[in-house]
Parts: C-alpha cells; sequence; structure tokens
C-alpha cells in the first residue's frame, strides 16, 4: 500500500516529475497548486492522463498558514518543492521571495508538527547557498554563503527546517539537489535558454560563459527525493545529490552544439550578466553522504540527459519567449 503523499509546487518542473514518479510507485498523491484564474496546473496538465486521473489536486497559496494545513491533513510524506526560484527575480522582489521561500516553508513546517498522521517530511534546498565553492567537492560541511536573495532565503528555509527537528523532534531531512535539468524547464534555467535559442535563431545570447556546473537530469532527481523520503538515516540531516563532475557553461554549449550537429554561435548579453559578487562560479557536488545513505548512484548521463532534453525542447518551441530574457 503506497503511502499518502503531499507535494507543494507540484505544477513546477521537478514537481511534476516527482509527482508522476511517486503515482507510478503506487503513492496517494495530493498537489498544492498554487491558485490562478486560468484554472490550470501548470506542468501536471502535461502528465498522461492516466497520472492526471490518479492525482488529488489542492489550490491555495504557501503564505496562507491555513490552506497549508488543509493541504498537510491526512498525510503521511510531505514533499516541500513550492518556492520563487528564479535568482534575477530575487534582485528585483526580494521581499516576495522571503513571503514565499521562509514564511512559506514556516506554514509548511507548523502544519506538519501539527498533523497526526505524518511520517517524514522533504524540505528542497539548493546548491547555490554554498555560493562560489571554497573546496571541491562541495560536501554538506562546505560553509554557506547566500550570494543572492533566492540563496538567502534557502539557507533560512533549510535552517527552520532543522531547527524543528531539534526542537519538536519532527521528521525533518532536506534535499539539496545541485543543477537539475530536463523536459519542462523553462528558459529561466541555462540549458532550455541555450537549446531554444540554438533551434530557432544564428546567435544564442547569455551571460557569462565561466561559470561551472554540477547538471543532474530530472529523473534521477525525482528518485533522489523518494529514496531519502524512505531513508531514516536521513532525518535530521541535510544531503547532497549530483553527479560529481562539473561542466563551464562555454562547454555547455559547444555539448549542447555536437548534439545538434552544428557549432553554436555566442553573443555576450550584458542583461544576462549576473552582478559579479552574486554570481555563483563554482558547483560540484559531494555526494558521499548520499551514497554512503542509500547508495545513490544517478544513472542518465549529460549526454543522454541533453539529447532527451533537446528533444522535449524542439517539440514544444511555442512555450519559449526566445527573444526575451526569462528570468
Amino acid at each position: 500500500m503506497g503511502k499518502a503523499v503531499l507535494v507543494t509546487g507540484a505544477a513546477g518542473f521537478i514537481g511534476s516529475h516527482l509527482v508522476e514518479r511517486l503515482v507510478r510507485d503506487g503513492h496517494r498523491v495530493r498537489a498544492f497548486v498554487r491558485y490562478n484564474g486560468r484554472d490550470d496546473r501548470g506542468h501536471l496538465d502535461d502528465l498522461p492522463s492516466e497520472i492526471q486521473g490518479s492525482i488529488e489536486t489542492h489550490r491555495g497559496d504557501l503564505k496562507d498558514p491555513e490552506a497549508v494545513r488543509a493541504a498537510v491533513n491526512g498525510r503521511e510524506w510531505v514533499f516541500h518543492l513550492g518556492a520563487l526560484i528564479a535568482i534575477p527575480y530575487s534582485y528585483l522582489n526580494p521581499f516576495d521571495v522571503v513571503q514565499v521561500n521562509v514564511n512559506g516553508t514556516a506554514h509548511v513546517l507548523d502544519a506538519c508538527r501539527a498533523s497526526e498522521s505524518l511520517e517524514r517530511v522533504v524540505l528542497t534546498s539548493t546548491s547555490e547557498v554554498y555560493g562560489t565553492a571554497q573546496r571541491v567537492p562541495i560536501d554538506e560541511d562546505h560553509p554557506l554563503r547566500g550570494q543572492s536573495p533566492y540563496a538567502a532565503t534557502k539557507i533560512a528555509a533549510d535552517a527552520l527546517g532543522l531547527s524543528y527537528h531539534r526542537s519538536f523532534d519532527l521528521p525533518v531531512t532536506v534535499l539539496r539537489p545541485f543543477n537539475t535539468f530536463g523536459p519542462r524547464q523553462s528558459a529561466r534555467a541555462i540549458i532550455p535558454t541555450i537549446i531554444s535559442q540554438a533551434l530557432t535563431r544564428p546567435v544564442v545570447k547569455l551571460g557569462s560563459l565561466d561559470p561551472r556546473r554540477d547538471l543532474t537530469y530530472v529523473s534521477d532527481t525525482a528518485g533522489a527525493f523518494v529514496s531519502i523520503a524512505n531513508c531514516d538515516a536521513a532525518i535530521g540531516r541535510v544531503v547532497n545529490v549530483g553527479r560529481g563532475s562539473d561542466v563551464a557553461i562555454g562547454d555547455l554549449v559547444e555539448k549542447i552544439g555536437a548534439s545538434l550537429g552544428r557549432a553554436i554561435k555566442v553573443e555576450s548579453d550584458p542583461d544576462r550578466v549576473r552582478p559579479a559578487a552574486s554570481e555563483v562560479g563554482r558547483l560540484l557536488a559531494g555526494t558521499a553522504l548520499a551514497e554512503s545513505l542509500w547508495g545513490w548512484r544517478p544513472s542518465v548521463s549529460l549526454e543522454d540527459g541533453l539529447r532527451q532534453t533537446i528533444e522535449w525542447v524542439a517539440a514544444n518551441l511555442a512555450r519559449f519567449r526566445v527573444d526575451q530574457y526569462t528570468t
């Protein structure tokens, strides 16, 4: 018998993949979706019909504690992925990001604390909390350095979760994925930005080509969420997941060009260059803890993941505003 599960941020990129994985694994999934007047469910509407028919949709807002409490009610596992995640947006609207990412997480934790059915709450962190690597690979003891308002809110949210474990014995675990990519990701992220432009225009506009990122295919990240929820030894801990190798953005452009069968010409766009002190130069995951706790190994190579992502972007080009900078 599967678990009664809540996924916040279920309409998003990773959230929709996690919902699909949980349903296929036999769990009973309630998807927390931010209400909108269009009555759409984001990427949940992209899932196969048999998956959609198995999802219970709960509309609300993370900033509303009563809506969150109602969503948590009766759930055994809670996966909290809901957040405002765009770094450029956090420059423009830091207060909004604080309200959703910090206060919203507090509402989830408080609702979980009040629940009689709860067995596990998994909070979603980000490698951005580490800032530019001071040593590599980056393990969970690496210093935290919020180089953007977004990263600062995630540091706070993680700390809140761990405090609820220490103070109230709430069964919290924090999964810290490094950069995830794959189908359904928007042009807010670097890989669909490159692909969508390369498929539609002669020159790709980007910011800095020097930053290095550890990139994990989304099915592996979704699998890590399920694995950590089943891992009692992860309670009260932060755990990194990533491929354990990194690539410079410039080299990533070349890899995508190789998959497309042509060289990609790149032009620097000043609007896409982040403030120097805010740009994270390098992220490279240390995954020894995940390996020891549940035998973590990503199964999809960067090259295979890029091919699958190119296929999806090519089939969904109408979703991308290639002439605009998506923040």
